[in-house]
């Protein structure tokens, strides 16, 4: 019954995206075919046979590790601060994403990482057929945040046309920063976080490709990657990565204490009016047809959906400190799905940043994306029920 549902879940959302398409005639269906193929094989792969959760562990042994080093140097900072029995959130996961912002600023620096994603966007272009800025961007995603994937392609944006520009903003909006993965991992299973960055990076192109498909000539389909680090030394990118990485933490913490508080506002005026009823509750029940079909439990649907609510209005830490509490509590199905869910950018604040990102590279093509703002974030929600559905298919 849950493949029945699971797969019912993949053809609404595909029909969904279907319905809201730019122009039904040029729809890349055979790749659309692929990357679908391509998100059940990975899946299958990493959560069910031991060479795939041998990766897994390998990769989160590596993540682990890393966070040894990181917390080594926000020990030396904090070492006079006493924290109490569960920790401090700030000092515990937030600070950690400095030391990994400066890893990435590095292998930027060193051009290890744009060729990586360079070639494996063009394996991703030459298999599906989409075009290879796409493709690139959107492996780029998976590693850096929205306003950074963006940038990278700036000398391209004059090619961007209205679908193509969609595109590359629901895969930096379908994604997360490899820098904050760490942070993510410290508060949810590490495996359902590691396994939702292949499958969102794939969904976010499914989805954005037959809301906005498009069909490129074979001249402006070129990645040029000679001007990703605008730093000197190796020594300039360490230090560039840690304060674009502090700033990444500040924001982050800024966000939180804004989002939360303002959720128990919000709270605190519907409990006046509807007693014992939260915001949460509400998107709960609003959500809750979609998350039993994508696999979640009837009894757990309601407090799961609300997390995803949470999420999409709000944002992935606030609902991710939610659903922490409640890891013990449920079912590995309805942690596995809803972990994949919340593992990308998907939210209302998203469309602010992206947009503002694009007016900075373009004026003109800042205003297309604010238009489309809401399709987008519809997009980029559609993607990750798309993947959270496919993970528990496997679960």
């Amino acid at each position: 019954m849950d493949i029945i549902l699971g797969i019912l879940a993949i053809i609404i959302v595909l029909g969904l995206s279907y319905l809201l398409s730019n122009n039904k005639k040029i729809i890349n269906y055979r790749g659309i075919g692929i990357m679908i193929l391509a998100q059940l094989i990975i899946t299958w792969f990493m959560f069910s046979t031991t060479i795939g959760q041998t990766i897994i562990n390998g990769i989160s042994s590596v993540f682990n590790k890393l966070i040894e080093f990181g917390t080594a140097g926000v020990d030396f900072i904090l070492g006079g601060v006493v924290e109490n029995e569960g920790g401090i959130f700030f000092f515990d996961v937030l600070l950690l994403i400095i030391f990994f912002a400066t890893i990435l600023s590095v292998l930027t620096y060193l051009k290890i990482l744009p060729l990586i994603i360079k070639y494996i966007g063009g394996i991703i272009s030459k298999i599906t057929g989409l075009p290879k800025v796409e493709s690139f961007n959107a492996v780029n995603s998976i590693f850096f945040g929205q306003s950074e994937a963006l940038i990278a392609i700036r000398s391209q944006f004059h090619h961007l046309t209205a679908n193509r520009l969609y595109i590359v903003s629901a895969s930096a909006m379908g994604s997360v920063s490899a820098s904050i993965v760490g942070a993510y991992m410290q508060m949810l299973p590490p495996e359902y976080v590691l396994v939702a960055l292949p499958l969102n990076m794939f969904s976010a192109l499914i989805i954005s490709s037959v809301i906005a498909p498009v069909n490129v000539p074979k001249e402006e389909d070129t990645v040029d990657i000679t001007d990703v680090s605008n730093d000197k030394s190796i020594f300039e990118a360490m230090g560039n990565g840690a304060l674009e990485g502090g700033k990444i933490a500040l924001i982050v913490a800024t966000m939180l204490v804004a989002f939360i508080a303002s959720l128990e506002l919000v709270n605190w005026i519907i409990e006046a009016i509807f007693a014992g009823v939260t915001l949460q509750q509400i998107l709960g029940y609003v959500l809750s047809p979609i998350g039993i079909l994508m696999g979640i439990p009837v009894s757990e649907v309601i407090e799961a959906a609300g997390i995803m609510g949470t999420k999409i209005v709000t944002n992935e830490f606030v609902a991710m400190l939610e659903f922490q509490d409640m890891l013990g509590s449920v079912s590995e199905k309805t942690v596995g799905i809803v972990t994949v869910f919340l593992t990308s950018f998907a939210n209302f604040s998203s469309i602010g940043i992206i947009a503002g990102t694009v007016q900075g590279i373009d004026r003109e093509k800042g205003g297309e994306v604010s238009r489309f703002g809401l399709k987008l974030l519809l997009g980029a929600t559609l993607a990750s029920i798309l993947s959270a559905t496919i993970a528990g298919l496997f679960i």
